[in-house]
């Protein structure tokens, strides 16, 4: 049972409004501020002259001396005014923050245990004994009642403690993890994989060969307006990396996005070249040896383009009746999603969950023999980014470079600000920063969570722009599921006002559009894709509600049904009383090229 991290940010935020406790807290500077003997540049703003009290405060904002020891090393200096001064100005963060972890409360009990006072020690430390309490009550309970009852009780000791919402609205900018807590389990059973399950993966090859094509146009094309950016800066001087990093965002937010826009389309039309779908068909079929020669051709070259493009994570999943038909042959492998550059199994739900961490982060020392530079990423971000999704397979020689968010420990070694890195260009004209203690990285690795979050989407083998496309099969392996994409307009039963004409006018709606029972939309309107099951009353009025506001708000907008498959009836994995589950094996391609 773990704490969402914006339930302890939110008792240490309320901790930090004690103003005796602010002297127990470590100011730093913000990544972005550059100091520089008297002067502080900000990227984007002239220089700015600082006096020697201001100097030798900020040089000492380290993020791990608090306040009060600022104070004792400059005497002659009135520190408090100082600190204000340079957070009005935000050159300087002076409050409590909790490091991005699957476990913050650890943290913040760590920072508890170091104040002397234990007047200004006890009260913290009672709140989070008691927010502990209760998420172990959560933990043990046995059944629902018992469970409603304990989060109830949290819920309200929450709300006593720290005068914040116990459960965070549901909107499209609101990251995962509304509650105050979550559960991630493993389950006590191992499936192992026989010769014939992995014969049947050799179709992933050419997916793989073309993601990596993927990623090493993508990097190519952004790195080559990040190199024009460069140029410009260098021509006024020594360039510092965040500098660099904000001159680049119209780039990130603009320029790259038009150009991973443009390489998704030309990455569609090579591979309906390779596939060529008869118009009207449902099902295609193919040879491996098929499409591995045309995906040769059209894919070679080598792949990657940043540290991280090196991994590829497919999800794949075994469509079979049961386990005994998967013994016999009698099984399909569907392609669930290829994760590009990146590797999910590194993701901190998987590693707290795995039965020996350290044995993960051996094999990331074997795809990685030196150091990496990993960007500093938030604590969250809408739905692709929360605390259980965080990367954590890092390694003490890794290093972090804080460009703009700083979530990491600030005592942890080998942690930089943007603001402290160089950025210069090599003789092969390819961008390089150059971090304090003389580590040199390629640039592109300081870019790797952009590019990786604009490959995420990029990687689909059929063009979107058909009403409908095919299933497409590759030896046993599913590449790409039946899909629809209709307009809101096409669904007229969503506006019936009668629910049992409702349901009876989507089935009809749903044979003459031969769509299966079970089906995934998504629709522009909706944060997250969802299941249906035409059958359901229940799911067809979920549907019916969706597609309406849609039509409100996206008339112009299509719906993309795709088939569920494996089918309920195929999902192969039981427990010890026969009850069938949905699974999925997890897997990750290392380019070692």
């Amino acid at each position: 049972m773990y704490f969402a991290s914006w339930a302890i940010d939110a008792l240490a935020a309320r901790i930090d409004t004690d103003p005796a406790l602010r002297e127990w807290v470590a100011p730093r500077r913000v990544p972005f501020v550059r100091q520089s003997g008297m002067d502080v540049t900000v990227p984007g703003r002239p220089r700015q002259a600082l006096d020697e009290g201001a100097r030798a405060v900020l040089a000492l904002c380290d993020g791990v001396r608090p306040a009060r020891e600022i104070r004792a090393a400059l005497p002659e200096v009135d520190v408090s005014a100082v600190l204000a001064d340079l957070v009005a100005r935000r050159w300087v963060v002076w409050k409590l923050e909790v490091p991005a972890d699957a476990r913050p409360e650890r943290h913040l009990r760590a920072w508890l245990d170091r104040v002397g006072d234990a007047g200004l020690r006890e009260p913290g430390l009672a709140a989070l004994d008691a927010l502990e309490r209760g998420r172990d009550r959560v933990g043990a309970a046995d059944g629902p009642e018992a469970l409603v009852a304990a989060l109830t009780d949290l819920e309200a000791e929450f709300v006593a403690l720290t005068e914040t919402a116990a459960v965070r609205e549901k909107a499209a900018g609101t990251a995962p993890c509304r509650a105050l807590v979550y559960s991630d389990c493993r389950r006590a059973a191992t499936a192992t994989l026989g010769r014939t399950v992995h014969e049947a993966l050799a179709p992933l090859d050419p997916l793989l060969t073309s993601a990596g094509w993927l990623t090493a146009r993508l990097a190519e094309a952004v790195m080559g307006r990040a190199r024009e950016v460069y140029r410009r800066l260098a021509g006024q001087g020594p360039v510092d990396l965040a500098a660099f990093w904000f001159a680049c965002m119209p780039i990130l937010h603009g320029a790259a996005r038009t150009e991973s826009a443009g390489l998704q389309q030309e990455f569609r039309r090579r591979w309906d070249a390779i596939l060529s779908p008869p118009p009207g068909t449902r099902r295609v079929r193919l040879p491996l040896e098929a499409v591995a020669g045309p995906v040769a051709e059209q894919f070679g070259g080598p792949g990657g383009g940043w540290t991280a493009a090196r991994y590829l994570s497919p999800d794949i999943m075994i469509a079979a009746s049961g386990e005994q038909a998967v013994a016999r042959g009698d099984f399909e492998l569907v392609l669930g999603e290829l994760h590009v550059a990146a590797n999910t199994l590194g993701a901190s739900l998987f590693v707290n969950q795995h039965p020996d961490p350290g044995e993960l982060l051996g094999l990331t020392g074997r795809d990685h023999p030196g150091p990496r530079l990993l960007p500093l990423l938030p604590k969250e971000h809408r739905s692709r980014l929360s605390a259980r999704i965080r990367h954590s397979l890092v390694r003490p020689e890794d290093y972090y470079v804080a460009l703009v968010d700083f979530t990491a420990d600030p005592g942890r070694p080998r942690t930089v600000l943007s603001a402290d890195v160089a950025v210069t260009e090599r003789a092969d004209g390819e961008l390089a920063v150059v971090l304090p203690d003389g580590a040199e990285f390629p640039a592109v690795d300081v870019f790797s969570h952009v590019l990786t979050t604009l490959a995420m989407d990029l990687f689909q083998i059929l063009p979107d722009g058909a009403e409908h496309s095919p299933r497409v099969t590759v030896d046993r392996l599913v590449v790409a599921r039946e899909t629809w994409r209709l307009p809101p307009s096409d669904m007229d039963f969503a506006d019936e006002k009668d629910e049992a004409r409702r349901f009876v006018r989507a089935r009809q709606w749903r044979e003459r559009r031969e769509l299966p029972r079970f089906v995934f939309v998504v629709l522009p309107t909706e944060t997250r894709p969802f299941y249906v099951d035409f059958d359901s009353p229940v799911y067809v009025n979920i549907l019916a509600k969706a597609v309406r506001r849609m039509a409100r708000k996206e008339p112009a907008g299509r719906a993309v049904f795709t088939e569920m498959l494996p089918s309920p009836e195929q999902a192969w994995l039981t427990d010890d009383r026969g009850e069938a589950y949905t699974s999925e094996l997890r897997f990750v391609a290392v380019d070692e090229g």
